[in-house]
């Protein structure tokens, strides 16, 4: 495997998986002694032009963010029953980490290097002000990677 594959070494997200983004939340929002953020809803195939497996995908899942200093978020992710590598995983390992996230750039040429190094896409989509990918990256990093490009 390449060294220093995507340039930097800053996480900027832990995502987890829920099956009750409103209860977990709260849960969350309690132990970091902050206000509950809430959630919000993905964007629809139209907008997100999401994609699972290299197939268009109808997935959308409830998000929340907490910041948790500097640049670190942790996201609780609360999908819906379509196809998508957070159904696929919460069905399959239940309740927990699914990625952990780096912000890059050149998104696409981000995506053929790690797939010649053996971490193939699973997931990408479009959110307003960019783009993200989920890559598998569980054989070499244990968990899944995800890249964000913002605009």
């Amino acid at each position: 495997m390449e060294k220093n594959m995507l340039g930097t070494s800053t996480v900027v997200q832990i995502g987890i998986l829920v099956h009750d983004i409103e209860k977990s939340g709260q849960i969350f929002a309690d132990f970091l002694g902050m206000d509950n953020p809430g959630w919000s809803l993905t964007g629809e195939l139209k907008d997100a032009l999401t994609e699972y497996r290299g197939q268009p995908s109808e997935a959308r899942a409830k998000l929340a963010f907490f910041p948790v200093g500097g640049n670190l978020t942790i996201e609780l992710i609360e999908p819906d029953q379509h196809p998508s590598t957070w159904r696929e995983d919460l069905d399959k390992n239940g309740e927990g980490v699914h990625h952990i996230a780096f912000v890059v750039k050149g998104m696409k040429e981000q995506i053929m290097k790690l797939e010649r190094n053996g971490i193939p896409l699973i997931q990408k989509g479009e959110y307003p002000g960019g783009r993200y990918a989920y890559l598998d990256s569980n054989g070499p990093l244990k968990t899944l990677l995800e890249l964000l490009e913002n605009d």
